[in-house]
């Protein structure tokens, strides 16, 4: 059955590009005389057809042959080089809309990756919390150096000197 869908296929794209400005209509009648003269058998699988036809498989099928008989034209013509017709194929693949899922392996990969970097983010995540630790803690020590070179000093402290000391106090009291 799925052969049979896929020869009608053939016998449409052909019906397509035979077809004249204004046989919108006549490309199916057409693709069904194709078929039948080339198979001796009338296509019946019609409705099967109709549900596949968009589908990616069989719209690669028509861009492709369309693309191949514009690549022979561009050759025919001897009009580029073979290292600048490579380059405009490569950019013609890249262009395309249709986008394939990726591979069994590929997506393989993928999952390792994933897996990997929430590994290295983690790893990340518990440096970082040790960092700010660290950090919390340096400033305590400056803090209280700062205190204990204040306590140190002789009594007649500024005005500024003496708030200070008062906070830097109530601070440590306070933790």
């Amino acid at each position: 059955m799925n052969y049979l869908v896929g020869k009608f296929c053939g016998a449409y794209e052909s019906a397509t590009r035979e077809r004249s400005s204004g046989q919108n209509d006549d490309v199916l009648k057409l693709a069904h005389e194709i078929f039948f003269n080339s198979y001796n058998k009338k296509f019946t699988l019609e409705h099967a057809w109709k549900e596949i036809r968009n589908d990616q498989k069989w719209c690669d099928l028509s861009s492709s042959k369309a693309e191949r008989s514009s690549k022979r034209r561009r050759c025919d013509e001897g009009a580029q080089s073979s290292t600048s017709h490579a380059s405009e194929t490569n950019i013609g693949e890249a262009d395309q809309s249709t986008i394939w899922p990726p591979g069994v392996k590929a997506a393989k990969g993928l999952g390792k990756k994933t897996h990997a970097s929430g590994k290295a983010l983690a790893e990340f995540q518990s440096m970082w919390d040790i960092k700010k630790e660290d950090l919390v803690m340096k400033e305590r020590l400056t803090k209280m150096k700062l205190l204990d070179r204040l306590i140190a000093k002789p009594e007649p402290l500024a005005e500024g000197e003496e708030a200070l000391k008062n906070k830097l106090i109530n601070e440590f009291l306070s933790n």
